[in-house]
Order: structure tokens, then C-alpha cells, then sequence
């Protein structure tokens, strides 16, 4: 047979082929109401999955779990058990390599290597979702949302709250001057729940086995093991984490940041117990001033950690309380405060007769609503809509602020910032936090 010739089965073949072609139906319509298309669904890899990182798988099981990652296999089996269809790694670089149909990734590592997973997955294309606080430098959280805006590539941050309803109620109730003119937000919290204002431990340790510390270790200076640092106790030593500040202020602080429409302040001064060379103080209050901006006045953040409790609003009566509980926020207005938890969550106003206006006829929605921190960051990853806490317009400056705490905890001085310098212009040692150097074979 002539290659122009062909039988009557292929002809057949062929033919039913082309019908089918003329006929075919979208696979979501034949599957039903709910039903997913394997091309609507990301392939996504988890990258630090024994703590946080769990909760954040369970936020995306809509999708296509296809691989997980840890250093520490025994701390995370619970994890990996709930995923047996995945590929199970211990180096991020080796899953990224062997993994070439991913699409996203969720980061939930400590802080100090959040950047240069994030920068490595950004890299090769990689949508990403990174845990709060995004970075552990304000010079990594610049790179980042530097390197999200050049390769063009979806990205959210963990602070859950900015996609919440009581983000949006606060915002639009500040535009409606329902507590007047916010010049002032105050914020407290119960951390740190983690010991931290103490001296590097000198007792030997054996790693847990499968732990491969130096993988953990990452970019940071090389130390032995030893418990005080893993699992979970790393968030008060500066090689490892950022103490309270930043584990609980990118919830916290993100409302005002983005309601206030804040940019970076210009001085930072902060107050605290003694200081220790290698981990946060016990004990930190932090004040923040930020310029005014167009037509809103300046307004000053006041942080509070450890036991420091916030004075009473004397708008709260008769036994009100706030709500919050251990760690909250507070915009203090020339009419009224509002008061919610760090994530504003179910916010309310004070004194209480205004809440009952405001609940009676509230101001109308100006803001749209979020399917939820995860969701909204999966549709965006698909091409509907965007991620509300992107590294580049709001979770990479939002980090920035919160940090800059710590530029004025560890030199116990007042800092005065130049954002577009970014650098301290009265204390220059401080400008030394702002990107420590890495060990050898790390970099972003």
C-alpha cells in the first residue's frame, strides 16, 4: 500500500475519530456538578510539611498534592502518611530537579530559609504560597517581591486574615469615619510561647534520626544540633526565626497596614528587657511612626510582647472587654477605637452604642470579598483573579515593616529609615541586620 492509500480499518478509525472531534464535551460537564478536570487542577509540592505546613497542604487538597518535602521525616510522618501518592523528599533542590510537571509550591520551613526556596522556586517558574513572616531580612523580602513582579508568577503570603471578612468590615468602616481620624494602632500578644532571652546552649546533642541538620541548617552559620533550636523552639534565635515580632505582626499589623494605606515608616524605637546576642528579649514594646499621606494624618503603631499588657481604652465599659484575648490590635480614632482579634477577625467597635449603629446600618461593601487565603491564591495560579497578599504589592512590604522592629530591638537604638536607601541613616550598624551573609554554598 502507497503511503497515500489507507485500509478500511483506519479509514474507520479515522472517521470515528472526526465524529468525535465534532461532538466532544468539556470533561467538567460529563463529570457532574463538582466535578475537576485533571487541566484545572495544580500539581502542588509542600516544602516543610510537619508543622504549619500541614494545614496548609489541608487548605489545598483540592488539588494535586504530587510531592512533600522535610528535613526531619519523623517529625513530619503524620504528613507524609496523609499523602501516599506523593514523591516524599528531604532536599528541596533534588524535588525541584526530579519534579517537572509542578506547578506551585507551599513553604512552611523556618524563616531563615523561606528566601532562598522561594527565589529557587520563583526561578524555575513556580507559583508560590510562603508562610509568615515572608522572610527573615528586609533585604530577602525585597528580592523576592522583586523576582514575583520579573517572572511574572502568582504569589501569596500566610497571613490569612488579609483575606477575611473583618479585614474588609474595618477598612470600609474607617473610609465611612465611623471612629473618625485613625492617628493611632495598638497591638499586643502573649508571645513569645517559645523560650527564647537566653544564651547559646553548650551541652552535646544527637540529631533525631533522619534529621539532616545540615539541610536544616540551610543558608545560616553552622552550629551542632542541640533541641533548643528544632523542633518548633527556633522562632526566638535571630539565626533561625524573628522572635514575636514576626511570627504574630504580619497577622497582626496587616490590616492597618493595608486600610491606613501605609507605606515603610521613618522611625522605629523599641523598648525591652536585657538583650542577648543570640535570641530575642523576653519582653519588646516597639513604636512605629509613619508619615502622613496625602490627606490622612500620620499614625503611630505601638507593639507589645511577652507580659506587657495595653492600658484600657476608656471607651470600654461596665466590664467590656476586648476582643482578641491574648493578641489583638486596636484602632484608636478621635471618635471611637475598633478593636479586633490579630487576625480581625469579627471586629467590633467601641463604645458599644456605635457598634450597634454600625451593625444597624453599615456602611456599603466597598472591598470584594475573598473565596479564602488559599483558594484565592489556587484560582489565581489558574488565571482568575489575583492573590490579595503577593510579594510584591502587599506581603513583601508589609514584611518589610514588621522587621524593621527588630532593626531597633537588636541595637537597642532608634532608627531612623530611608526606605528608598533602604537603609538606617543615624545607626549604621543596624544596616547590618538588614542582610546577613550566608555560609558557604548558599545564596539567592
Amino acid at each position: 500500500m502507497s503511503r497515500h492509500e489507507i485500509s478500511r480499518r483506519q479509514f474507520i478509525a479515522g472517521a470515528t475519530a472526526s465524529a468525535a472531534a465534532l461532538t466532544i464535551v468539556p470533561r467538567h460537564v460529563l463529570g457532574g456538578q463538582g466535578f475537576q478536570a485533571p487541566s484545572d487542577t495544580l500539581n502542588i509540592a509542600g516544602i516543610g510539611i510537619g508543622g504549619r505546613g500541614r494545614a496548609d497542604l489541608q487548605g489545598c487538597r483540592s488539588q494535586n498534592i504530587v510531592a512533600l518535602c522535610d528535613v526531619d521525616p519523623g517529625f513530619a510522618a503524620r504528613t507524609f502518611g496523609e499523602y501516599p501518592r506523593a514523591q516524599a523528599y528531604a532536599d528541596y533542590r533534588q524535588m525541584l530537579d526530579r519534579e517537572r510537571d509542578l506547578d506551585a509550591v507551599i513553604i512552611a520551613t523556618p524563616d531563615h530559609t523561606h528566601a532562598v526556596i522561594a527565589m529557587e522556586a520563583m526561578r524555575r517558574g513556580k507559583h508560590v504560597y510562603c508562610e509568615k513572616p515572608l522572610t527573615r531580612t528586609v533585604a530577602e523580602a525585597r528580592a523576592l517581591a522583586k523576582t514575583a513582579r520579573e517572572r511574572n508568577v502568582v504569589t501569596q503570603m500566610g497571613n490569612q486574615g488579609h483575606a477575611g471578612e473583618g479585614t474588609r468590615q474595618i477598612r470600609e468602616w474607617i473610609d465611612a469615619g465611623v471612629i473618625g481620624t485613625v492617628r493611632e494602632v495598638q497591638y499586643w500578644t502573649n508571645r513569645p510561647i517559645w523560650p527564647q532571652a537566653v544564651d547559646r546552649p553548650t551541652d552535646a546533642h544527637h540529631a533525631p534520626p533522619g534529621l539532616d541538620w545540615d539541610l536544616f541548617l540551610g543558608p545560616a552559620r553552622h552550629r551542632p544540633y542541640h533541641p533548643a533550636y528544632h523542633p518548633f523552639r527556633w522562632r526566638g534565635w535571630w539565626d533561625y526565626g524573628t522572635g514575636a515580632l514576626g511570627d504574630i505582626a504580619c497577622h497582626s499589623m496587616d490590616a492597618a497596614f493595608w486600610a491606613l494605606e501605609l507605606d515603610q515608616p521613618t522611625r522605629i524605637e523599641a523598648e525591652t528587657t536585657p538583650l542577648f546576642a543570640e535570641t530575642a528579649p523576653a519582653v519588646c514594646r516597639i513604636t512605629y511612626e509613619f508619615p502622613a499621606r496625602g490627606s490622612r494624618p500620620p499614625v503611630r503603631f505601638v507593639w507589645r510582647d511577652g507580659d506587657l499588657a495595653m492600658p484600657r481604652p476608656p471607651q470600654l465599659v461596665n466590664g467590656e472587654r476586648l476582643p482578641g484575648g491574648s493578641s489583638g490590635q486596636l484602632f484608636v480614632g478621635d471618635g471611637g477605637v475598633i478593636g479586633a482579634d490579630m487576625y480581625a477577625r469579627e471586629p467590633q467597635v467601641f463604645p458599644a452604642t456605635l457598634h450597634r449603629d454600625v451593625i444597624a446600618s453599615p456602611p456599603p461593601p466597598r472591598y470584594p470579598r475573598s473565596p479564602g487565603v488559599y483558594l484565592e491564591w489556587i484560582e489565581a495560579c489558574k488565571g482568575n483573579g489575583t492573590a490579595g497578599s503577593s510579594f510584591p504589592d502587599h506581603s513583601g512590604p508589609l514584611t518589610e515593616v514588621v522587621l524593621l522592629g527588630n532593626l531597633a530591638v537588636r541595637t537597642g537604638q532608634a532608627i531612623e529609615w530611608d526606605a528608598k536607601q533602604m537603609r538606617a541613616t543615624n545607626v549604621p550598624e543596624a544596616n547590618a541586620f538588614l542582610d546577613e551573609e550566608y555560609r558557604e554554598g548558599w545564596s539567592l
